[in-house]
């Protein structure tokens, strides 16, 4: 077909209205707004294509053409995307794109053409529907955005010094420190949709507690002085970014991710963790640990057990006692580029599983190992009770 400029403007703003009415009711009703953002990033980016890219190259294009464009604009706006930190759900996102791409060609190849029979001739220009689906697409984009930022969470600042808590966060919302502000006695965050940002936590049982709530994220908090964990997470979903905990308790932990298996994907990226019997450990979840530094434990540096399946990837674990990275009880684990260095031998305990090992896999875990740096640990590698590893 020999699309004109007006044609494919107006073409692709037809196409577009009934899957924007849809990301619209969608973030509405989940009170999340990627629907709306990667509707948006879909429209931008298709205008934009037809103006600077279609129109000058392909004054002819033939039906066969659209499953290729539409590859190289799902690229261009998975990339937008990442970039303006849009980050829809993946399987989501791709579902909503092939939903949208499919009805648009039903459309195209067949709605189109039967109720404005001149629609091939004109080039796919929609005649006086063409400016009204330019306004209802505006008047979609201008109301769901209206809405989405008048029901954004509200952002607390917490001033400079020291706050007495436990601080408990049990409404969806920011919580964002100055530079100096300190909580004393720990933050409990109990809500779905909960960021704390540049705060840090000094003492409590638990630095900062994460209780039944999910798409909560945890932000260059710093966390020291708590007696058992750090950060403790249960039946949760979290984000964890550049984050500094500071162990030093006989039992304490850096960060304890458990009892989230059927919940979105938890991620800690970029924190060190010091000190503590471990300093990352997940139990029956399911998560990403990447591009941290654990030294100094006690136990083992970073720990996968109890059925949890996690990726580990590029991690520096230096220093441990007895073990560095450990898969256990039935996990499922992939250890890729991770660094293990100076891990010791526990002489005080009787544990074969113990005798300063970089990577222990045990009882009946699961682990791909790839990659991985091993050097100055007493023992490079163990696999204990049936405990299977493979190598990529």
């Amino acid at each position: 077909m020999a699309y004109t400029l007006r044609g494919r403007l107006e073409t692709r703003l037809g196409v577009s209205l009934l899957p924007l009415l849809a990301a619209a009711t969608l973030a509405l009703s989940l009170h999340r707004w990627w629907p709306l953002e990667l509707a948006g990033l879909m429209l931008g980016v298709g205008l934009a294509l037809d103006v600077f890219v279609y129109h000058r190259l392909l004054r002819y294009q033939p039906g066969w053409l659209a499953a290729p464009l539409a590859l190289g604009e799902l690229a261009a706006i998975m990339g937008l995307a990442t970039v303006l930190s849009v980050d829809p759900p993946l399987g989501a996102a791709l579902s909503f794109f092939a939903g949208s791409w499919l009805f648009a060609q039903v459309l195209g190849h067949a709605v189109f053409p039967l109720g404005r029979l001149s629609y091939g001739e004109d080039g796919g220009e929609l005649g006086r529907a063409g400016p009204a689906a330019a306004a209802v697409a505006a008047a979609l984009l201008a109301s769901a955005g209206g809405v989405a930022w008048a029901t954004q969470p509200p952002t607390v600042t917490l001033a400079a010094g020291t706050h007495e808590g436990p601080l408990v966060l049990d409404r969806e919302q920011t919580l964002e420190g100055e530079p100096g502000a300190i909580v004393r006695g720990g933050i409990v965050v109990t809500a779905d949709g909960v960021t704390v940002r540049d705060v840090a936590v000094v003492g409590g049982q638990n630095g900062i507690e994460v209780d039944g709530a999910e798409r909560v994220v945890l932000e260059r908090v710093r966390v020291s002085g708590a007696t058992l964990d750090g950060i403790n997470v249960r039946r949760s979903s979290v984000t964890i970014r550049d984050c500094f905990v500071q162990s030093a308790g006989e039992y304490a932990q850096g960060i304890d991710i458990s009892f989230g298996f059927d919940l979105e994907p938890s991620l800690v990226e970029g924190c060190i963790v010091h000190g503590g019997q471990e300093g990352i450990v997940t139990h029956f979840a399911h998560a990403r640990v990447a591009d941290n530094r654990v030294s100094g434990t006690s136990l083992r540096g970073i720990t996968l057990t109890e059925m949890s399946m996690a990726k580990v990837e590029d991690n520096e674990v230096a220093g441990a006692l007895g073990v560095g990275i450990f898969c256990g009880d039935y996990s499922m684990c992939e250890i890729e580029e991770n660094s293990v260095s100076g891990t010791r031998p526990d002489l005080a305990s009787d544990n074969r599983t113990r005798l300063g090992y970089g990577i222990v896999v045990h009882y009946g875990a699961d682990a791909t190992l790839a990659d991985n740096s091993l050097h100055g640990n007493a023992r490079r590698v163990g696999s204990f009770l049936h405990a299977r590893i493979s190598s990529e």
